[in-house]
């Protein structure tokens, strides 16, 4: 009896320890200038999700920062039913905003060192703004499944999941719709991990489109933010 119990125990902890999936993604028809001069394949999201079963919804928490007029990270993956902080790093206000079909939302304006938070709920693609400065833009991709990386400058990936059967995607913001739906695949992951092989990202069709401000017009003339707010500095 106790041999049996020590080799369930030992079967539970390898099924929990998880398996290796490693790859790679290769951009291609690209007009970027960071991927034509730097080849940075970098901020490309792989996810894996189970066929089988609900996985577990922790309480995700995470961050999208605001300094020097740039959200940080640019591209954010994060679970459904995450907390997003926006902490505004700046010496100037923010505001941001989502009004497109994957989450709208508005956390108003706000001053420097402040923060404001959004909860997720719906898997999608939320593009985000901010209202006052119109080349401030970022991606938070909300998704079904607890399993996902975002690849380094070469294009790499490695996460752990538990053996199983799985839905594989990949998001790339500069990649259409369709070419993404193409690149879903179902993978058998063993024990032993696996090996994807290697995944071409085309940016062919990709077409980068003007946003507007919140109120669904366009923005005005840039401003140095002195003139705004007095005192502050750039």
């Amino acid at each position: 009896m106790t041999w049996r119990l020590l080799t369930c125990f030992n079967l539970a902890a390898a099924m929990a320890a998880g398996a290796m999936v490693s790859g790679q993604i290769r951009v291609r028809d690209s007009r970027a200038e960071v991927v034509l001069k730097r080849n940075d394949f970098s901020g490309i999201v792989v996810s894996l999700r189970p066929l089988s079963g609900t996985p577990a919804s922790p309480a995700w928490h995470a961050v999208m920062n605001q300094k020097n007029k740039t959200f940080l990270p640019h591209v954010l993956p994060v679970m459904m039913g995450a907390m997003v902080d926006f902490p505004n790093f700046d010496p100037i206000f923010h505001n941001a905003f989502s009004s497109y079909n994957g989450q709208i939302f508005d956390v108003g304006l706000y001053p420097p060192g402040s923060s404001r938070s959004v909860r997720f709920w719906k898997p999608g693609v939320v593009r985000v703004f901010c209202n006052i400065h119109p080349t401030m833009s970022a991606v938070i991709l909300v998704l079904a499944t607890p399993y996902f990386t975002t690849t380094s400058r070469d294009g790499a990936f490695r996460l752990d999941v538990p053996p199983g059967s799985y839905e594989l995607s990949v998001f790339h913001e500069r990649a259409t719709e369709q070419t993404l739906q193409s690149l879903a695949q179902r993978v058998l992951v063993t024990a032993e991990g696996l090996v994807v092989p290697p995944i071409p990202v085309s940016e062919a069709g990709f077409l980068s489109v003007p946003h507007k401000n919140k109120y669904n017009k366009d923005y005005g003339p840039p401003s140095d933010d002195k003139t705004i707010y007095p005192g502050v500095r750039n």
